[in-house]
């Protein structure tokens, strides 16, 4: 027994005694080779991470260089035109002047009526105004208001409301307020609360062929259309969601945001006309449009901006060609209802119904100029040319809605007669910011300052007819200058940030890396490489490629040295935040 234990022991370590290999020198090749190549192997790896390592540290020195260089462009006196300066200091007055009387008056209510200096509830009671403002603050640099309105969204905003909500309002002022706010601070609380009513919303678009309906109940998500609609859905109410809905995707990992709103696309192109331009009503059931009116202005218009907008959300891949198509086709459409007036030749785009068209443009469609130079660089030169001038004109005829008045602000639609130009229709204002959108996007693309010019002449008419000691106001008619009691939402999400942005470097908002909702709001543009989007496909995986948002507040710190904290570089470890952050002051468009 004892010599079997013996053998079997020695047999075991047997391949442990050199002799061994010795007496076998094909065995004793063969470890040598698998000693090698063990050697080999360890080597190689350690040199991959000294290499590493090395590569780090040139990286994080690189990252201080480009610190350093924006330190010392910083400390700089930046040349810029003095009168600039003022103008945004001016509109950022009147921002703070609208915003404190909100705050004084109707804080957490949707909307202040200043002459009678309480709030309502336009909305529901979502805080509309407050969410619709985020950004403004952010942008202007406003930290301690933006905080305090920061902390009344997480503390005190509750989308549990019996309350027939619209689907577009609610999309495009909150969804769109909160997700730009958290891709400016990159503070998770906006995109908590964007995907909480996100969610509550997404049962609008359980219909036959994905067109939602247009209004929801949030507490129990019941949804219908108005009932003065026929049963129909509104176009632009039902295709102005796409942007918020990609970006909460993008920001969540989550792809149903995104599914559904694509689907409306995939079923509005398959009976999209030659023309490209869809009735006001389609039917959420068979998705064919109705015999109803065909316009850039109400109900119309925000469709055909995010058939643009959302094919430069994606950074203009080839996977969103359809978007691009689609809006070519509807612009040859637009080229189309272009008529002038006479004696003095103004551009105006018809309406149409049937085979008629009507004379008539609302100051809506105003928002069609800064769309068109917007997407002019989409196509050839020539072609974008002739795409360009056309904004021109429009943005010239919007801007004498402007000045045909006696207060110098614009009616709601305007006429045009024979011989007579430009008659003002429904003749009241609401503080609308569609012409100054405009006038920013031609001085941004084209660096003509006359924009500018025009855009101050704007603001200085709100500032003489709608400015009161607590807000500002619309007029009830533009010729008496009578003031109504209500100051807009978007006042402070559109029209005061369009004017500020009008008078800020073009690095503030790049264009190349944000683009704006229908209400003012910046998202991120981010690059999407997933399956191609065709008329066919209906379902598509995000790609999520967010980048860093740590680089701070985006504005002002060029000129003015706003407070130092606001600017969070952090060189370690994260080298692309410092990057990207030297990148967006440095870069000029």
């Amino acid at each position: 027994m004892a010599r079997i234990r013996s053998s079997s022991s020695s047999t075991k370590f047997r391949y442990c005694n050199p002799s061994y290999y010795l007496k076998r020198p094909k065995r004793l090749a063969l470890l040598l080779i698998v000693f090698v190549s063990a050697t080999f192997l360890v080597w190689d790896r350690q040199t991959l991470v000294s290499e590493h390592e090395v590569e780090v540290a040139k990286l994080n020195d690189e990252v201080r260089r480009l610190q350093d260089m924006l330190e010392e462009l910083k400390s700089k006196a930046v040349p810029e035109d003095p009168i600039e300066t003022q103008r945004r200091e001016k509109v950022k007055e009147a921002m703070v002047h609208a915003w404190s009387s909100y705050e004084k008056y109707a804080w957490g209510n949707d909307e202040l009526q200043p002459q009678s200096k309480n709030g309502v509830d336009s909305f529901g009671g979502l805080g509309a105004t407050l969410i619709d403002a985020l950004d403004t603050l952010y942008i202007m640099g406003l930290e301690e208001q933006f905080q305090k309105a920061r902390e009344w969204v997480a503390m005190s905003l509750d989308f549990n409301k019996d309350y027939d909500a619209s689907v577009f309002e609610t999309t495009i002022r909150v969804v769109g307020g909160l997700l730009s706010a958290y891709d400016l601070s990159g503070d998770k609380v906006f995109l908590e609360k964007a995907q909480d009513i996100a969610d509550r919303l997404l049962p609008a678009w359980d219909t036959t062929t994905g067109i939602p309906y247009n209004v929801i109940n949030l507490a129990n998500g019941n949804p219908h259309n108005p009932g003065w609609t026929g049963g129909q859905s509104i176009l632009a109410d039902s295709g102005t969601e796409q942007l918020e809905f990609i970006a909460l995707s993008q920001r969540t990992g989550d792809p149903k945001y995104q599914e559904k709103v694509e689907k409306v696309i995939v079923a509005l192109n398959k009976t999209f006309p030659a023309d490209g331009l869809l009735p006001i009503y389609i039917n959420p059931n068979s998705g064919t449009g109705s015999s109803s009116t065909i316009t850039f202005g109400a109900m119309g218009d925000s469709f055909y901006e995010y058939l643009l907008k959302a094919w430069i959300q994606g950074n203009k891949t080839s996977s969103l060609k359809l978007y691009r198509d689609m809006w070519e086709t509807s612009m040859k459409g637009l080229q189309s209802l272009i008529r002038r007036s006479t004696p003095s030749s103004f551009a105006y785009i018809c309406e149409k119904n049937g085979d008629s068209l009507t004379n008539k443009m609302d100051e809506l469609a105003c928002f069609a100029p800064g769309m068109l130079a917007l997407g002019s660089s989409g196509y050839g030169p020539d072609d974008a040319k002739k795409i360009l001038s056309l904004a021109e004109e429009l943005a010239w005829t919007c801007y004498n809605f402007y000045q045909s008045t006696p207060t110098q602000l614009a009616g709601e639609n305007y006429f045009f007669n024979s011989g007579q130009d430009m008659s003002v229709g429904t003749s009241w204002n609401i503080l609308r910011p569609e012409t100054v959108e405009s006038l920013f996007y031609l001085w941004r693309l084209t660096g003509n300052r006359t924009y500018q010019e025009w855009g101050w002449n704007i603001f200085q008419a709100f500032e003489k007819n709608s400015r009161i000691e607590s807000g500002y106001v619309g007029l009830k008619d533009v010729n008496s200058g009578i003031k109504d009691n209500m100051m807009q939402s978007f006042f402070l999400a559109e029209t005061l940030k369009y004017l500020y942005l009008l008078f800020s470097p073009p690095t503030v908002i790049p264009l190349d890396k944000w683009v704006f909702n229908t209400e003012a709001h910046p998202l991120r543009i981010v690059n999407r490489d997933d399956a191609n989007f065709t008329a066919s496909e209906g379902q598509h995986k995000p790609v999520i490629k967010i980048r860093s948002r740590k680089a701070g507040r985006l504005v002002e710190e060029w000129v003015s040295g706003f407070h130092r904290r606001s600017m969070r570089l952090e060189p370690n470890p994260s080298f692309q935040v410092g990057v990207n952050s030297v990148v967006s002051y440095i870069h000029m468009d």
